[in-house]
């Protein structure tokens, strides 16, 4: 390039000096001092921002409190940059004020803080494997449990939605399932430092419609969260012992921040439905089976309970069942609100959320949700002293039905009679029917309280040493009834009330945790020593009150106890948990490049007897920065790399408390007015912890200053030690005893994942990120399982999550029955020795792609998410066809006569015992397990951020979103996440709304 230049004369500068003068003076247009606040999306105040203008390459910094002021034009463009945040370009305009939020960047490595429980470090640094989710991916959600908002966004953590049902549970497995018992395999949750139960809280069987417990995350608004991270590896975990067998969940929720008083307020509303149906057969394919039926058992004559062939019902009545018991619409409400700001000293934060949902069935039923969060921060004018108290209070009503629809759904003939006369009572249709409808007549409500408080003071008394202690509490209460009047049942049958009955349960569970500890850093020319030390003491209570009482007076007096005929009460259960712990943890960084980490505990459980109650715990985790090495450092590709590893031990205690005591239970009988106990369980002080070997290599690397991060990693985890129940003869009277199991399991796989950012310019950005987790789980030792009550459960070598089945091999083209494997050839099937067809019911693999795109004030943010498993098929659903019930359409396709070759077995009303039997054991064959696998949008956000010109002051934003939104799968139940039949299925939502913070 060449580059050309002219030297002036003293005159010619005078003259372009006078001719530029005058140019201003006549078209310039006159500055003006412009100013604003930078914030984080929490409104945290960001000091020393860089505020750029990109016309005169002038520039200042935000001060303490992330303010700043410039002279610029209208003209100008704002250029805003931060390490460890996303850079921002703002036009001037007419505005004068400026209110902005960064966001945080996943590819600065060295700035994103990541909270590892007990500490802090950053992407950099860790030593550990630690997924982590923010606050703006959980607000692009329609969600009301944070665990919704965790799927297909995290490697190694697989989490699926029990039901559609408003506060229900979640399952999660954090790389696998270490425990045979399935109880003992739940992570541990930590909020805001405060460990929180992840036992359901709630008798699910006083309300059918949820199936498992009732999630105790759903008393957590998301809104108010900041971030969640989920601990994984021997380095994260061993810190907390035996809490941390299963992978720790740490939930922090949004905190106050020095600066102007901020608020922010959103809401919004939406409808959810159910999107998956099952093809059911109609009326004359439906009677068609049953005729069969009974013509192949040689009935010719129907019996009189057949309504619905023997010409009783409607024989040309059909009615979509599913339509009228699944098919409405659900609505969806959301409002949260939040104040906060302070000074540098004390800040506080305020915030609320309510929450409505409505479901699918008919009727008007309702999940409520009311919380309030609070946090103040203080901190001395020296800096020494600090305090942070956080509190979390929620409330939640249901009044779901307390019955599943769905079974009832399936039971019925799609000419079965209408659900109301013309008069709008519930039709009986002459006794000949129980109406499903008669469930609405028992009301069920349940009422939750949840109260989360946390208090943090610490003191550094000499420079690097740093005194703290944590002190949390947590109270959860649920009471919940299930009335049931005498109007559920058929006016025939002459009941009155009387006959009406209330069941009633009283649920609480208290706990408190106090840990105090000492924190030193010292930095030694290239050494950064940095050393943890702390105890944990903690103690839980629960209780647990069950009773009902028959007979009233009135239905409208069946909620007072004092007016039913006869009360029964229930066992009045305590139990009371204690936990001790002694912690410590040893990071060493050398040249910012070669990190080692020690951590250790020793754990004290009151669930273990004398001399078995303490155990010791700890790992070693090491990584060495690479891409800091001389001579790699010069690749201008590679701009980070990493290799890390980690080897330690992690416990469990997850059985219950008192498992090693003699107990008894009340009998509910009295002899000489004396109320009887028996005995219920054997003492047994010998078994110990589960122990956990975890095991863990990776590799982490960036390219291209870090607008590609690629992450893989390997684990293995090795669980021993294994608390079961072990079998007893039945002359001890016991069926089992607690106890150690000489078993190993063994959970491997590989995990992936992949961030890029493709384009980013000043008006497009667009990042993506994938994840991908392959994994395999193996029961490597079993002692004497040939001969032990797990035999048919469990097989060496395969998986825990496995069914032994029969092996179907089609039908019998002569007598028209399933045939299936005689794998001993003795001429008979049993279960003991014929199911040896092996069927793995965990998933594959799976993972998600997320992708997010910035179009000046437009975004859009997808997640699609893949799973590959087989599981159980949703048909055949309530029983052998020719009996009453739905089916599917595939039943059609059966034998009738010899040398039919069909997909199904010949028809029978019940009659024919051969053909009951076969299909019974076609249910326990491989047959019946299919390709579960799905690829699913998982959810959507399309949102608009209104100029700031228009408002000024206030950011605001619109936006539209969807969960659920579509499933590509080849599986036959109503969805593959959700198998259990008598379940709603996870349902597709639509919401919009609104955000405005000023």
């Amino acid at each position: 390039m060449k580059i050309y230049t002219t030297r002036l004369t003293g005159a010619a500068w005078i003259l372009v000096s006078l001719f530029w003068a005058t140019g201003n003076l006549l078209w310039a247009t006159p500055q003006q001092t412009i100013g604003g606040t930078v914030t984080d999306t929490q409104q945290n105040p960001i000091p020393g921002v860089s505020i750029r203008l990109l016309n005169s390459n002038t520039g200042t910094q935000t001060d303490l409190q992330g303010e700043f002021s410039i002279q610029a034009q209208p003209t100008d463009t704002l250029s805003i940059s931060y390490l460890g945040f996303k850079p921002l370009t703002l036009p001037v305009g007419n505005q004068t004020t400026f209110t902005i939020e960064l966001q945080q960047d996943v590819t600065a490595l060295g700035e994103v803080t990541i909270n590892a429980g007990y500490y802090n470090t950053t992407r950099r640094e860790q030593t550990g494997s630690i997924a982590r989710v923010t606050a703006e991916e959980i607000e692009r959600q329609p969600v009301t449990n944070p665990l919704a908002a965790l799927q297909g966004r995290m490697p190694g953590v697989f989490i699926t939605q029990n039901t559609g049902v408003p506060g229900g549970g979640f399952q999660v497995q954090i790389r696998g399932q270490n425990s045979l018992r399935a109880e003992g395999n739940e992570p541990l949750y930590i909020i805001d430092g405060v460990p929180y139960s992840s036992e359901g809280i709630g008798d699910a069987s006083t309300n059918t419609a949820i199936v498992g417990d009732i999630s105790p995350l759903n008393t957590i608004d998301p809104a108010s969260i900041a971030s969640i991270e989920v601990l994984k590896d021997a380095d994260a975990t061993a810190i907390y012992g035996s809490r941390g067998a299963n992978g720790v969940v740490l939930i922090t929720t949004k905190k106050g921040s020095a600066g102007d008083t901020r608020f922010q307020v959103g809401y919004r509303y939406g409808v959810a439905q159910v999107t998956s149906h099952l093809e059911l057969l109609n009326t004359q394919q439906y009677l068609e089976v049953r005729r069969e039926a009974f013509a192949n058992d040689g009935i010719t004559d129907y019996p009189a309970n057949a309504y619905d062939v023997n010409g009783t019902w409607d024989e040309n009545r059909y009615t979509d069942w599913q339509k009228v018991f699944i098919g409405g619409s659900a609505a969806y409400t959301d409002v949260d609100a939040s104040v906060s700001g302070g000074s540098e000293q004390t800040r506080f934060r305020l915030g609320g959320n309510y929450h409505r949902e409505t479901t699918v069935y008919p009727g008007d039923f309702a999940y409520q949700k009311l919380g309030i969060q609070s946090h103040v921060g203080h901190t001395g004018l020296d800096g020494k002293f600090s305090l942070d108290l956080s509190n979390s209070f929620s409330y939640q009503r249901n009044s779901l039905p307390g019955t599943s629809l769905l079974s009832n759904m399936l039971r019925l003939a799609p000419n079965a009679p209408q659900l109301y006369t013309e008069e709008g009572n519930l039709n009986w249709e002459n006794s000949t029917w129980t109406n499903p409808l008669s469930q609405f007549e028992k009301t069920y409500l349940s009422d939750t309280y949840n109260l989360v408080t946390n208090l943090k003071i610490s003191y550094q008394i000499l420079p690097g040493l740093l005194v703290s202690s944590s002190f949390g509490y947590t109270d959860i209460r649920f009471n919940d009834e299930l009335a049931q009047p005498h109007t559920q049942y058929d006016p025939a049958l002459g009941y009155d009330s009387s006959r009406s009955m209330i069941t009633k349960s009283q649920n609480f569970r208290k706990s408190w945790i106090a840990e105090p500890q000492l924190n030193y850093t010292k930095q030694i020319k290239d050494f950064k020593l940095d050393v943890l030390a702390g105890t944990t003491l903690q103690n839980q209570i629960s209780n647990a009150l069950q009773y009902a009482g028959l007979g009233f007076s009135n239905n409208n007096l069946i909620s007072n106890l004092g007016s039913a005929n006869a009360v029964a009460i229930g066992n009045d259960t305590q139990t009371q948990y204690k936990y001790s712990a002694l912690y410590g943890r040893i990071n060493l960084a050398f040249e910012d490049r070669y990190y080692l980490n020690l951590t250790g505990r020793r754990d004290g459980s009151s669930r273990f007897g004398p001399g078995k109650q303490f155990s010791n715990f700890g790992a070693v985790g090491a990584s060495w920065i690479f891409s800091s090495e001389e001579g790699i450092n010069d690749l201008a590709f590679l701009s980070f790399g990493k290799l890390r590893g980690s080897y330690g031990s992690t416990g469990n205690d997850q059985i219950g408390d008192y498992q090693y005591l003699d107990t008894y239970t009340l009998t509910g009988s009295t002899y000489g007015g004396i109320s009887v106990l028996e005995p219920s369980r054997l003492f047994n002080p010998d078994f110990s912890w589960e122990t956990t070997r975890k095991l863990e290599l990776a590799l982490e690397t960036g390219f291209f200053d870090d607008r590609l991060l690629f992450t893989a990693a390997w684990y293995r985890n090795r669980s021993s030690n294994q608390l079961v129940g072990i079998p007893l003869p039945a002359s001890t009277g016991f069926s089992s005893v607690q106890a150690n199991l000489n078993a190993t399991v063994e959970n491997r796989g590989w995990e992936f994942s992949l961030t890029g950012i493709p384009i980013n310019t000043e008006k497009l950005h667009w990042e993506t990120n994938l994840n991908l987790s392959i994994s395999r789980n193996e029961l490597l030792a079993f002692p004497d399982l040939e001969g032990s009550t797990y035999a048919n459960q469990y097989v060496i070598g395969e998986p825990l999550n496995i069914r032994k089945t029969y092996r179907y091999e089609g039908i019998d083209t002569e007598t028209g029955l399933f045939q299936f494997t005689d794998f001993n050839e003795d001429g008979n099937l049993t279960a003991q020795d014929d199911r040896e067809s092996i069927k793995d019911l965990n998933p594959v693999f799976f993972g998600g792609i997320q992708n997010s795109l910035r179009y000046k004030n437009f975004s859009l943010d997808f997640l699609v998410q893949v799973v590959k498993q087989d599981n159980y098929r949703g048909m055949y659903l309530t029983g052998y066809p020719g009996s009453l019930g739905s089916q599917t359409p595939n039943v059609l396709d059966r034998w009738q006569q010899a040398g039919d070759e069909a997909s199904y077995q010949k028809y029978t009303s019940g009659r024919d015992i051969y053909v009951v039997l076969s299909y019974l054991r076609y249910n326990q064959s491989d047959a019946m397990i299919t390709d579960a696998s799905y690829i699913r949008l998982k959810n959507i956000s399309l949102s608009y951020s209104l100029p700031q010109d228009i408002l000024p002051g206030i950011t605001g934003e619109f936006f539209l979103q969807g969960q659920n939104l579509l499933t590509i799968t080849s599986y036959e139940g109503f969805d593959p996440e959700s198998i259990y039949i008598s379940s709603l299925p996870p349902l597709q939502v639509f919401t919009t709304g609104v955000r405005f913070n000023f």
